[in-house]
């Protein structure tokens, strides 16, 4: 008894020595103290793994081709204007999309998808699979286009790109601050939500269907108010033409559904899969997972962009061009998204 009691004590002070070490390491090296990467669960108590059981409790039809879905549960953190989620698909495939509900409505969620017939297939199977009455996992959500003060805003959206903006307009119209949205879309009966914006805000809000109307007027972001803050979610051609109309040096938030085009500055490296003795060649234009998986097709994957996880090994040696929008700054330091990021110099070496 008395050697299980040495034992267990002993063990204690070990585990709170390496935690002080690394508790150390991190002030040393000047490092955030949080996230701690050792910490599976935040000290909020959502950890961005975590899968929560949600239930669908009702299914519309917004617009042609969109669905929108209210999810319920008791585990649902709270949420602010921007922030987009992970679900899984009955399949396991893990897709993300935009909260468009109300952050004040805690315990539901509401997140619209649009179908994309020649997409990857999530959009498909949400569409054909989801109703209400099915549960659906999801994870807490992340805001990387969150709604900053300021003295007026002016809203671009195009498409299902409304989503995420929804709930800024609720905010900002509870905060008594002067906003403009301008909305587009290839036709009035497939812009979700169009008719109830056009209901609720009046004149502040202009509805653009191209078929009617041709492409949106962005001549009056030439000229913003003061402090005014550009907000654009919809179609990279769409979020380009905004960016080329406001002034120079405008700040313009944007919200992409994909990530960024990297201009033409990928370039070949290898990766040496270390635990299977390979090394393979990676081109300019295909991505460090699709170039593993032609070696080892059994490597896990789902969203491809950057956004879920699935797709994360550790990194042995090489430095890291990031480019995913998921891992903390701990997470960086020895591993990557394969789907996305890649070498930063010629060689990276894998722990696959």
């Amino acid at each position: 008894m008395r050697r299980t009691a040495a034992l267990t004590v002993g063990a204690l002070a070990g585990a709170a020595w390496t935690a002080k070490r690394a508790i150390g390491r991190r002030i040393d090296s000047g490092s955030p103290l949080w996230p701690l990467p050792t910490l599976e669960t935040p000290v909020s108590g959502y950890s961005p793994r975590r899968w929560i059981p949600a239930l669908i409790v009702s299914r519309t039809e917004p617009a042609d081709g969109v669905l929108s879905l209210t999810l319920e549960s008791a585990e649902l953190p709270a949420w602010t204007p921007g922030a987009h989620v992970d679900v899984t698909l009955p399949s396991g495939l893990v897709r993300q999309y935009s909260l468009c509900g109300d952050p004040a409505d805690r315990g539901r969620w509401t997140i619209a998808i649009r179908l994309v017939q020649d997409g990857r297939g999530g959009s498909r199977e949400a569409h054909a699979q989801l109703v209400a009455g099915a549960e659906l996992p999801v994870r807490p959500p992340r805001n990387h286009f969150p709604l900053l003060p300021a003295p007026s805003y002016a809203f671009v959206a195009g498409g299902i790109g409304i989503t995420p903006v929804l709930p800024m307009l609720r905010a900002a119209t509870a905060a008594g601050t002067p906003w403009t949205l301008l909305y587009g879309g290839r036709s009035r009966g497939s812009m979700p939500f169009a008719s109830e914006l056009a209901a609720s805000y009046g004149d502040r809000v202009t509805i653009v269907p191209e078929d009617e109307a041709g492409l949106p007027d962005l001549s009056p972001l030439a000229a913003p108010g003061p402090g005014t803050l550009v907000y654009c979610c919809g179609p990279a051609p769409l979020m380009a033409a905004v960016k080329a109309a406001v002034p120079a040096g405008t700040p313009v938030h944007l919200e992409r559904f994909a990530p960024a085009a990297s201009g033409g500055d990928a370039k070949p490296f290898t990766v040496e899969l270390r635990r299977s003795g390979r090394v393979i060649e990676v081109a300019a234009a295909e991505s460090t997972l699709t170039a593993v998986r032609r070696e080892l097709p059994n490597t896990p994957y789902s969203c491809e962009q950057g956004f879920c996880g699935t797709c994360q090994h550790r990194v042995l040696s090489g430095d890291i061009d990031h480019r995913d929008t998921l891992l903390t700054d701990g997470e960086r330091e020895d591993s990557m998204l394969l789907c996305v990021s890649r070498a930063a110099a010629d060689h990276l070496v894998l722990d696959l």
